[in-house]
């Protein structure tokens, strides 16, 4: 094997340019997910090394995209290089000095994963003063059965390992669809969780971007907040949306126009069969294929070429999902409900 030394390199302000500018590039991160956790760019990816031959090609799907790869000095980098180039991949970079390289550039590291869907989420609440309520609060409105209902925006197996009592499982890009049938009394005060923040912002904001007539509130600190309020979670829990009332044709067109309006306000563009055989065509740029709709919904049947990945994980997850920056993201449903809201986003 070459040492790093053969190894072509690329600056911390070469990549921070290319990552401002939002040119295709991958910047990789390829220790395991703790350290990376506990610092790296803002969008950097993370990919370990143990990882690269079982995910890379789904993550990274051109292979003269521009591959730059960092460590902290365990000498992982160069292993991971070698490994993209066995691979394929034509563009393949060290970052020069590594991590250190960039603290020492004088830019920023990250703590946490899923930064930049994490820090966008604070932005959106200081932005649109998205509201929000204690726990100590929601609990005395459910403790005096107040009409309300709790909406959980998270995974299911998210939500039946620990929820909100009473709470309702409806994975974020699920809400503007079934919010409707769930609270189909105007005054019915909607509540949105999750297990932090993030996904409680959004998921609250997409229901009154939507423009549902109801009061709508996120749990502030989601099941986390709920805890550390003293208050006891619920475990096992078994209430989908999709079992709890079935929405209707009527509720799903109107959903439909105003996930399309959203969409539309944010300037999400559309795509035929013909943009997207073009896109395949196309050497020099990068394309995500993601089908947004539900699990079981994709497993029994979706069209060539896309891939799965919720709606509202991918919004979540948009670093892991499209870990290259810059490229072109075509996601696709069958209600007109999901795949607008999602783009909004």
């Amino acid at each position: 094997m070459n040492s790093a030394s053969a190894l072509p390199t690329q600056t911390s302000a070469q990549v921070r340019e290319m990552l401002l500018q939002r040119q295709e590039i991958a910047l990789l991160d390829v220790r395991e997910e703790a350290p990376f956790a506990l610092g790296h760019p803002l969008w950097a990816a993370n990919l370990p090394l143990a990882r690269i031959e079982v995910d890379a090609w789904r993550r990274i799907p051109r292979r003269d995209t521009p591959i730059v790869v960092y460590d902290n000095g365990e000498g992982l980098a160069a292993v991971a290089a070698h490994r993209l180039l066995a691979l394929g991949y034509r563009q393949v970079y060290l970052l020069a000095d590594g991590l250190q390289g960039w603290k020492d550039a004088g830019y920023q590291l990250f703590i946490d994963v899923n930064v930049p869907s994490k820090a966008f989420g604070e932005w959106l609440e200081a932005e649109r003063h998205t509201p929000s309520l204690p726990a100590e609060e929601v609990k005395a409105l459910l403790d005096a059965r107040a009409n309300m209902v709790v909406l959980d925006a998270r995974r299911w197996d998210e939500y039946q390992t620990m929820s909100i009592p009473s709470g309702i499982s409806v994975p974020g890009a699920e809400l503007v669809l079934r919010a409707q049938a769930l609270a189909p009394d105007a005054d019915t005060h909607i509540v949105v969780n999750c297990a932090g923040r993030t996904r409680s912002l959004i998921g609250t904001q997409s229901l009154i971007n939507a423009g549902l007539p109801n009061r709508i509130t996120a749990l502030r600190n989601g099941t986390i907040g709920w805890l550390l309020a003293g208050q006891q979670l619920a475990h096992g829990a078994s209430q989908r949306a999709s079992t709890v009332t079935q929405v209707t044709a009527e509720q799903i067109a109107q959903a439909a126009s105003r996930a399309r309006a959203v969409a539309d306000r944010a300037g999400v563009r559309r795509a035929d069969r013909a943009d997207l055989q073009q896109f395949e065509q196309e050497l020099q740029r990068t394309t995500y294929c993601f089908d947004v709709r539900t699990a079981e919904e994709y497993a029994a049947g979706h069209l060539p070429g896309f891939g799965h990945y919720a709606g509202g994980q991918l919004v979540q997850e948009t670093d892991h999902a499209a870990p290259v920056r810059g490229a072109r993201i075509v996601l696709m449903d069958d209600d007109g409900v999901r795949a607008n809201m999602s783009a909004s986003w």
